[in-house]
């Protein structure tokens, strides 16, 4: 394990980033890691030409993640929108909400992806983060603790979160990473697969509906791999709203860790699977990305230049006692894996739960 300084944040605080590595036949695979947030600035995968591929869209420095709070970061408590705060046990808790009522990965201002997170335990294949949420942090009830393991395989990076609280409260956690699988530019003609026959429509603030409707006959169909290009720039109203792919995607589940997307580039060959134990994927294509706003190359960044794919509960589930619980009791532990495996196109597998 590697453990190199990063940089610093605004008030001096410092940030380290740690490179996990793994031998493979056809390379090494390696992913970097800060302990601010959780940030995964680094994926480096052999591609079918036998060089070695980022296939991570980052920013710049240390500055450009903590301005964003978002990228490539870990989001809690509550990933994704909530409408109008949450009631548990009866209180109500307005949260930090915008305008429009509306409360994104907890408030603007507040990300736990500009926060440092203790180091538990590193070695050269995992990396174990501690962040202690206090009691009223973004608004929300109880104080929780969470821990997120980050860990290599043979073919991937494997997260597995654990949160408990002591009093009655909400999570919803997940890695907002950004993948491009060519290394850069565009990723519209990259191949997408989604395990999801549905999603959850939204209103004009991006608020699910509380439906949950079919993607047959949409451009949400990605039951079958098409480019992402075919799809985001439809006339659906529902694409249209979003200026693009931000949808929360039911997914099929038929056991506790599924296969939920996969995602291939022609050009260099190299195919991610994405697996696991939550309900439900945010798809998100790089919509509104600000002006300004440059890669780890020093390159500024394009819309499309990054797709999300953000595993986690329904957005607004809270509010929505339809959706899956989100709640959390205090004598509860939250637990969530997701795995990103990669490999070539020449040897593709087939999706199974491990």
């Amino acid at each position: 394990m590697l453990r190199l300084p990063y940089g610093a944040k605004a008030d001096g605080t410092p940030v380290h980033a740690f490179t996990l590595t793994k031998a493979l036949a056809a390379g090494e695979l390696s992913a970097t890691i800060l302990d601010m947030g959780g940030t995964v600035t680094a994926i480096k995968v052999p591609d079918r030409q036998g060089g070695i591929r980022n296939v991570i869209l980052g920013l710049k420095d240390v500055a450009a993640y903590e301005a964003s709070g978002w990228w490539n970061c870990l989001i809690g408590r509550y990933a994704n929108r909530l409408k109008g705060g949450i009631t548990v046990a009866g209180k109500h808790y307005p949260l930090a909400q915008d305008g429009n009522g509306v409360t994104l990965h907890g408030g603007r201002g507040q990300s736990w992806g500009a926060r440092i997170w203790d180091v538990m335990h590193a070695s050269d294949t995992s990396l174990t983060l501690r962040l202690v949420s206090p009691d009223g942090d973004q608004g929300f009830p109880g104080a929780m603790t969470v821990e997120v393991t980050y860990s290599l395989s043979e073919d991937g990076l494997r997260l597995d979160y654990a949160a408990t609280t002591d009093a009655a409260t909400v999570v919803n956690l997940t890695n907002h990473i950004y993948f491009n699988l060519a290394g850069s530019g565009s990723v519209l003609g990259q191949a997408l697969q989604l395990n999801a026959d549905g999603l959850t429509p939204t209103d004009a603030h991006q608020i699910p509906t509380g439906d949950i409707a079919p993607v047959t006959g949409t451009a949400f169909d990605f039951r079958k791999p098409k480019p992402i290009g075919q799809a985001v720039d439809s006339g659906e109203p529902q694409m249209a709203l979003a200026r693009g792919l931000d949808h929360n995607f039911v997914l099929n589940k038929s056991g506790a860790l599924d296969w939920a997307a996969r995602l291939s580039d022609s050009e260099s060959g190299i195919t991610l699977e994405v697996l696991t134990t939550e309900p439900g994927m945010q798809v998100y294509s790089t919509n509104n990305v600000k002006p300004g706003q440059f890669n780890a190359e020093g390159k500024e960044i394009q819309k499309r230049d990054g797709l999300a794919l953000e595993t986690q509960h329904y957005p607004d589930s809270p509010n929505r006692s339809a959706f899956p619980s989100t709640s959390l009791g205090l004598s509860e532990t939250f637990r969530s894996t997701t795995i990103f495996r990669f490999s070539q196109l020449a040897h593709e597998r087939a999706g199974t739960a491990l």
